[in-house]
């Protein structure tokens, strides 16, 4: 999964998360394996909670905590 940014100097910068990521478990961690721009080389993790699931749909709700360590060139 890929999140990108819009703002300042995060503009046109993304993080890459790598995981299992099952909206049935309540509570899961993620890995930040990467990213571009300032985020180039970043690693981290994530958490994600699920907050709804709608089986009909397979819509889910999910927040998602994440901390990510870039190096300093």
């Amino acid at each position: 999964m890929n999140f990108g940014f819009l703002d300042r100097i995060y503009n046109s910068c993304s993080i890459s998360l790598d995981g299992l990521d099952s909206a049935l478990v309540p509570v899961r961690e993620i890995a930040v394996v990467g990213g571009t721009g300032v985020f180039r080389f970043a690693r981290g993790y994530a958490i994600a909670k699920t907050y709804s699931v709608n089986f009909t749909t397979g819509d889910a709700i999910v927040g998602y905590n994440v901390t990510v360590v870039t190096p300093k060139f």
